[in-house]
């Protein structure tokens, strides 16, 4: 069983202001990355499916040389097995759609896997489209928005839960055949009741830490693949392979902070008391 997890980094938006340049294109590199947080969940189901059917799990990102970090944490999130970053300055400024065409052609040139995870929109964007994109270029069948799967090996097919919103939240019953492409909802929690699934991960979390982190100071961690490797012309991909036009951006103002707040110094003894006096109020239950 080989999986592909798809992960990028994101802005960490806590960090002040993001920037962008006059063409309205995020500048990445004024502002600190981080792993998306809708990937981790991608991450966890890869997790389980190699806990509960063994085999390879690689993780793979379309990004600048930066994203290393982002792939070395992903490798300790899901005990991954080998990384991935497709990089050059030919795929720089893609938008959904030029991305999904670089994420594809790396995808056939590691191999047919069986599944690929992804997270079903990304904090800086929030299109939810490379995903299901990618799913297309690929020709493959895709289910979206999974909270729980199950894979069937013998018969060759995933049979997942997903969630569908409405009026009401209801759950549906999605099979399709492997390989296939599975893009995971954040309600998704992995699931080991079984002891010796719960044995494996715990084997694994030992063998992929120290895994991790040799892959922090190897050169060689991480295989690289530009547009070159990839066989990609650079008209269909970066910049210029991007039909999406951003006509403007308007930054979004901090909201105003609603609650005062009075400063203690732990070393305040009186003024710590105070603060124990109104906890203590409220771990009695008024």
């Amino acid at each position: 069983m080989h999986s592909i997890v798809l992960t990028k980094g994101v802005p960490d938006f806590r960090e002040g202001q993001v920037s962008f340049n006059e063409e309205g294109h995020l500048e990445r590199g004024k502002t600190p990355t981080v792993m998306n947080p809708n990937d981790k969940f991608a991450l966890e189901a890869a997790m389980q499916t190699k806990v509960r059917h063994g085999g390879r799990v690689s993780v793979m990102s379309m990004g600048p040389p930066g994203y290393q970090g982002i792939l070395v944490e992903a490798m300790r999130d899901v005990y991954a097995d080998d990384l991935y970053l497709l990089s050059d300055r030919e795929m720089a400024a893609s938008d959904t759609w030029a991305t999904a065409i670089t994420l594809s052609a790396g995808i056939e040139k590691l191999g047919e896997p069986d599944l690929i995870f992804a997270g079903f929109k990304t904090a800086d964007g929030e299109t939810g489209h490379t995903g299901p994109q990618t799913a297309w270029c690929l020709d493959w069948p895709m289910i979206t928005h999974v909270v729980a799967l199950d894979v069937d090996e013998d018969e060759g097919r995933v049979r997942a839960k997903r969630l569908v919103e409405g009026d009401i939240k209801e759950i549906e019953t999605v099979e399709v055949d492997l390989p296939a492409f599975i893009v995971m909802d954040p309600e998704f929690e992995p699931s080991y009741r079984r002891a010796e699934h719960r044995l494996v991960f715990k084997d694994l979390r030992e063998e992929t830490q120290a895994r991790a982190e040799a892959a922090e100071n190897a050169e060689n961690a991480i295989t690289v693949w530009d547009h070159v490797a990839l066989n990609l012309d650079p008209n269909f991909i970066g910049l210029d392979g991007s039909p999406t036009i951003v006509s403007s951006v308007d930054p979004i103002p901090k909201a105003p902070a609603e609650r005062e707040a009075t400063m203690v110094e732990a070393t305040d003894a009186e003024g710590m008391k105070e603060v124990l006096d109104v906890m203590d109020a409220f771990a009695a239950g008024d």
